[in-house]
């Protein structure tokens, strides 16, 4: 049986951890009244419990006695589409920074309280990601524009499009350069509108910028194909996939989308006795190296070389021209030869933002077959469309005071650009600067004008993510400041006074309409969109290769040079940090490191061991301070740190936390790499800095938590790995009665195959049942509230190891030792299997946590707190809003956990009563469940044997968590499945 083990300290003495863990468990228990309750913490064990016991009961009471005043406002006229109490739901459009989901929006009451993906898109298909998922507390942010500002003060929108306009008349009367700067752009109808702007305003021009850009990517594609755009991977239909330092499950592209196909080329359900296999050549452990099947750490700069090897040897074997370049000391051979068992069907990709590396890839793919199989320009994404060349031009232009007048929408470049402290500077001397931004920036902060726009979700718009795939997106509330869509000023400034959802509906109904043949009337076509949410038609675009640029392009490469280099990674939680002022977000452990509120210098162990480091040490990179996280798999001889961080303007939980990176970007062939050689690296004697580390919060005691096998093994046998299931099955002896469940047993099976580690259901459940923040400080003190929980383990060498990623949540047990020690009975078990959890009978006694042999159970002390700086989501007026109505809001002393979305079975079983019909298997999704991108999740009835939960719940990989202890869990897990090494 492997060794398992969550950091290098329990690899090293596992019995050593557990006794420390134990005592400062223990610890921050004794402490935890101390200042809240008065409570001592010399006091005895007896005296603690009893104050606790009688302040939280006492406080319960008062509460009952002198409940606070509701005011409930009726209707004067109820709008026809809203009954009280019961949500509707809307589909919109998700869309920023590269990051594209179709959505549906839950509404209660003209409140957005949950987003779900939408199962309608072909893209998504029902899936969605942790920061789609934060993205409906985004519309709750505080730190959002009120109104229009001039210098700081504010300004009314009547004046404001006249002094505005005035400005850009000045500007066109004698030429002066205009420039419009946004994010990438993949609506058709903004597209027009920006058209018609430049044509009313000549002296202007329009730049895409991503902070994180694929510029290389569509460069080199354009030169390959002349298509400036990204082809469809098509991870469904691959059996081999090579990624160099591409994270696709994480955050390149398009993760979400990426993730659906990567997963169902995984599962071994169905008959299914094939499994895609993943290698991944990268420098940091990465969420989707962490799921290879083999990786290889490699430094950012040996990355060249490797790519030109694996060409010349399939071009070798092919007959086709090899080319000189930078060598390598790794033999590509094996993998080369294992790609040409492929062709047709494999990928070769790369994160690398070298042009260069892009089009020796593309050769790769071409010599494959891969074009036309699993890479299709007819559905090309088009979420990245800047350009680094006009980024650097334009920044050139500013400096040199050449640029008379910005206009700023979606982009933050005094923040995430290299030369920001410069760029500040110049738009400060513009005699024309607005920005557009809905929330507090640092671009925002120095421009002249401040005309906000709506929330996402206030808005209308329509999306074109992928060639020929559309989507809308529209208000699911009215506005909730006053703000304006870009798009209307844009309009307005340019002679036009039309709204822009009257702009959208003519472009739909000339544009779009003629492009089907379902409905003979607009109007239904236009109504059946917006209900969809979607319109997919398709087109067909053929590329041919043109191989001439590849000497040229390995001619140019540079080899790997000695000395430290540091890759700069966006994080799942945070990306480019423009909403880094989402608590949720902030709160969320690194898939890989389990850290949250900060980002960090991940070290090599044996760099940690030569330079005496511990996790927490405090390092000096190019002269700028950051805490060491000693992180297995880590390359040999390179750093990595997080972008997103080190935000100076983003609001109270935003600013402050972490280190802007973005200045350490560098440019090589006129593309940014998010990577630098020869780092300057110190070590700050004496000097730590604490980290909310989470994963070692839960011990488990080395028992086999984590099964596995290979795909060989298991094709032979398919309960591989999972043997000592039917030992425990045959041996359980208990005291207890068996239970009988009448009508329903809800149960629950995780497939470990499918799940990725990326966080998504912890967002997701966090939303749906208003789980609290509570900061970096609590989380260090091993309090943080998540009602799931994915627990990452490493095996094998800790230079390189294997990782498996697990989610939990409570277990629902059937012989549950929680229940028996609660001495109050607030934690008693439903007829239908589950374990409840009665909050106004809890006093906090915590018995039922110190049993709980999962640690699945959470205190709730953090209700409120007096500090504003930590005055979270659900301490405030407007974050309040967030809050779903359908589940109590949790009053401070009592323990929570996960309740399968009780409210989501209850609602699902009475409509199933009013129609008089009988439940339908896979009708009730729980909240982790349905936003899954990966499928790894199935809730259902265990009583009903042609349920998939049954049947899953019958396959030989179904195990539970501590079988051993014959607790009868009502959620299995399906053994990973890994191809042989």
């Amino acid at each position: 049986m492997k060794t398992y083990w969550r950091s290098l300290e329990e690899l090293e003495d596992p019995r050593a951890l557990r006794i420390r863990e134990a005592r400062e468990e223990a610890r921050q228990k004794s402490l935890l009244y101390k200042s809240k309750e008065g409570v001592d913490a010399g006091n005895s064990r007896r005296d603690f419990l009893k104050t606790l016991g009688f302040s939280v009961a006492a406080a319960t009471l008062v509460a009952s006695c002198k409940r606070p005043v509701e005011k409930a406002i009726p209707y004067l006229i109820k709008p026809e589409e809203i009954t009280p109490g019961k949500a509707n739901y809307y589909a919109t459009s998700y869309y920023d920074a590269g990051d594209y989901c179709s959505e549906v929006v839950k509404v209660r009451d003209g409140r957005p309280i949950k987003i779900e993906g939408n199962e309608l898109s072909s893209i998504s298909q029902s899936g969605t990601s942790a920061r789609v998922q934060a993205s409906i507390l985004n519309l709750y942010d505080g730190a959002r524009y009120k109104g229009p500002q001039k210098q700081n003060q504010p300004i009314s929108w009547v004046d404001a499009d006249q002094e505005v306009g005035q400005a850009l008349e000045d500007l066109k009367s004698h030429n002066g350069r205009l420039v419009l700067l946004t994010q990438t752009i993949i609506s058709p109808s903004t597209k027009k509108i920006i058209t018609q702007f430049l044509q009313t305003y000549p002296n202007a021009e329009w730049i895409q910028y991503d902070a994180v850009s694929a510029s290389g990517i569509l460069t080199a594609n354009q030169k390959s194909f002349g298509q400036r755009a990204i082809p469809d991977y098509r991870f469904d239909k691959s059996k081999v996939v090579v990624s160099f330092g591409a994270d696709f499950l994480g955050t390149w592209l398009s993760p979400v989308e990426y993730t659906k196909r990567y997963t169902s080329a995984r599962r071994l359900d169905d008959g299914q006795r094939t499994m895609l296999r993943h290698y991944q050549i990268e420098s940091h452990m990465s969420l989707t190296g962490s799921n290879a099947d083999v990786r290889f750490p490699v430094k950012p700069s040996e990355e060249a070389g490797m790519v030109l090897a694996l060409y010349n040897a399939i071009a070798g074997a092919k007959g086709a021209e090899q080319f000189s370049g930078p060598g390598t000391t790794v033999d590509v051979t094996p993998l080369a030869k294992e790609l040409l068992e492929n062709e047709n069907q494999s990928i070769v990709i790369s994160g690398s933002n070298d042009e260069n590396i892009q089009l020796l890839v593309n050769g790769i793919n071409h010599l494959l077959g891969n074009f036309g199989n699993t890479l299709l320009w007819d559905s090309a994404l088009l979420t990245k469309q800047g350009l680094d060349e006009e980024i650097s031009q334009l920044t050139a232009d500013l400096l040199a005071g050449k640029i008379e007048g910005l206009l700023v929408w979606g982009v933050n470049p005094v923040y995430d650009h290299p030369k920001g402290q410069e760029l500040e500077a110049a738009i400060r001397k513009l005699k024309l600067s607005v920005s557009f931004s809905e929330r507090k920036d640092e671009t925002a902060a120095v421009c002249q004008y401040i005309l906000p726009e709506p929330n996402y979700l206030e808005s209308w718009n329509d999306l074109e993510p992928k060639a020929g795939f559309y989507s809308l997106a529209q208000p699911t509330i009215s506005p909730l400041f006053d703000s304006r869509s870009v798009q209307e000023s844009l309009l307005k400034w340019s002679g036009q006074e039309q709204t822009y959802a009257e702009f959208l509906k003519i472009t739909w109904e000339n544009e779009f309409f003629p492009k089907q043949n379902e409905y003979a009337d607009f109007r239904l076509f236009w109504n059946y969109s917006l209900q969809k949410g979607v319109f997919e038609p398709g087109t067909t675009t053929t590329a041919s290769f043109n191989p001439e640029n590849l000497n040229a392009a390995a001619s140019s490469l540079a080899a790997a040079k000695p000395g430290t280099e540091v890759v700069l990674y966006e994080s799942i939680a945070l990306g480019n940090g423009k909403y880094a002022n989402n608590p949720w977000l902030q709160e969320l452990p690194d898939p890989i490191a389990k850290i949250s509120w900060d980002n960090y210098a991940s070290v090599p162990v044996a760099y940690a061991e030569e330079n005496g480091l511990q996790n927490e040490s405090v390092i000096r990179i190019n002269g700028l301070e950051l805490p060491v996280f000693i992180q297995p798999g880590q390359a040999k001889d390179t750093l990595a740190v997080a972008l997103g961080y080190g935000r100076t303007h983003a609001g109270k939980v935003g600013d402050g936390v972490g280190k802007n990176m973005f200045s350490y970007v560098t440019e090589k062939n006129g593309s940014r790499q998010y990577y630098f050689e020869n780092a300057s690296v110190e070590v700050a004697s004496g000097t730590t800095f604490p980290l909310a580390i989470s994963q070692t919060h839960h011990s488990m005691e080395g028992r086999p938590i984590v099964r596995e096998t290979n795909l060989d093994e298991y094709l032979l046998k398919p309960d591989a790995g999972n043997e000592l299931h039917e030992e425990f099955e045959k041996h359980h002896v208990t005291l207890y009665k068996e239970i009988e469940f009448k009508g329903h047993h809800w149960g629950m099976a995780v497939d470990l195959n499918s799940c990725t580690g990326c966080g998504n259901c912890a967002i997701s459940c966090q939303a749906e049942n208003n789980v609290q923040v509570i900061g970096k400080e609590q989380v260090r003190n091993r309090r943080i509230m998540h009602w799931i929980r994915v627990d990452r383990y490493y095996s094998g060498d800790p230079a390189n190891p294997d990782v498996s990623h697990q989610p939990v949540m409570c277990q629902h047990c059937d012989n549950a030792p929680c229940e028996n020690v609660c001495p109050v009975a607030a934690t008693p078990h439903s007829d239908e299997g589950l374990n409840q959890m009665a909050y106004n009978r809890c006093v906090g006694t915590k018995y039922c946590i110190n049993n709980c042999p999962y640690r699945v159970r959470r205190f709730n002390w953090f209700q409120y707190v007096n500090n504003d700086k930590f005055d979270y989501n659900a301490n405030n007026d407007l974050g309040r809003m967030v809050l779903n109505p359908d589940v109590t809001v949790r009053s401070r002393g009592v323990v929570e956990k996960c309740s399968m979305c009780v409210q989501r079975i209850q609602e699902k079983k009475q409509e199933a009563k009013l129609a008089g019909r009988m439940l339908e298997d896979g009708e009730i999704k729980t909240a982790c469940q349905q936003s899954c991108p990966g499928n790894a999740i199935v809730f259902g009835d265990l009583n009903n044997p042609e349920s998939k939960i049954s049947k899953l719940f019958k396959d030989k990989r179904n195990y539970h968590l501590l079988e051993e202890l014959h607790t009868l869990p009502s959620v299995g897990y399906l053994t990973k499945v890994r191809n042989k090494a």
